[in-house]
């Protein structure tokens, strides 16, 4: 799977503007090996993010060939804001949730964001601690419907994980956080790390046509049983 992360600074007088444009991009719905795309405005910030999830490198380079910058050219969105910044890479842990990756983003509500630096030669043990305690401890939790690790740099990871509700995640890290953070030396691999929790715009929200379907016919499976 291959991962793209956008980061753009919005005035605030041209957040309706750059909300519609964000909404445009629903036209890429159809793209071959679109897993999906989500974002939200950072509170307390001037900055909105999104994140795209591809199959993998092949389809998004095929995507910015063929389809990117017409996108772009119809929605103007680059007037409404003051800068970008955008990082892609490959997904090189899935973090097992409550559902599968198309599925989880389009029911997530809230989009939890750890971008890491990491000190040097400390990449495997970073690998090995998100796998082994954070991953089995986020599911444990409830409400973490699946998540990604993103190597954007040889030293710069981006954990994502979507939330079922505010609730959820909030519910996590009162009662289950801490318990982890004692479990690692966080100290012992990162250098340093911005932490982002995004509420998500609905609006913003870009999915395979085939995800809403499939996602409707195994609820009615699963009312089916229980009827």
């Amino acid at each position: 799977m291959w991962g793209k992360w956008i980061s753009c600074k919005v005035p605030v007088t041209a957040r309706g503007e750059f909300s519609a444009a964000q909404g445009i991009w629903s036209t890429i719905s159809d793209q071959p090996g679109l897993v999906g795309q989500v974002g939200g405005w950072d509170p307390g910030t001037d900055c909105a993010h999104v994140l795209g999830l591809w199959t993998d490198a092949e389809a998004y380079l095929g995507f910015m060939q063929e389809r990117h910058d017409s996108v772009i050219a119809d929605n103007r969105q680059s007037s409404s804001y003051s800068a970008i910044e955008v990082a892609t890479g490959e997904v090189v842990l899935e973090m097992p949730g409550e559902t599968e990756p198309p599925h989880a983003l389009e029911r997530a509500t809230l989009l939890r964001v750890a971008d890491c630096r990491l000190l040097p030669g400390r990449q495997e043990h970073f690998l090995d601690v998100q796998s082994t305690v954070w991953a089995p401890g986020m599911a444990a939790a409830g409400g973490m419907l699946t998540g990604f690790v993103t190597r954007l740099e040889a030293d710069r990871y981006l954990v994502t994980t979507l939330w079922s509700s505010s609730a959820a995640h909030h519910r996590y890290t009162t009662r289950h956080l801490q318990a982890l953070r004692s479990r690692v030396a966080l100290e012992s691999d990162i250098q340093s790390m911005t932490g982002h929790t995004l509420p998500l715009e609905t609006t913003w929200r870009v999915l395979p046509p085939s995800t809403g379907h499939q996602a409707k016919t195994a609820a009615g499976r699963r009312d089916h049983r229980s009827a």
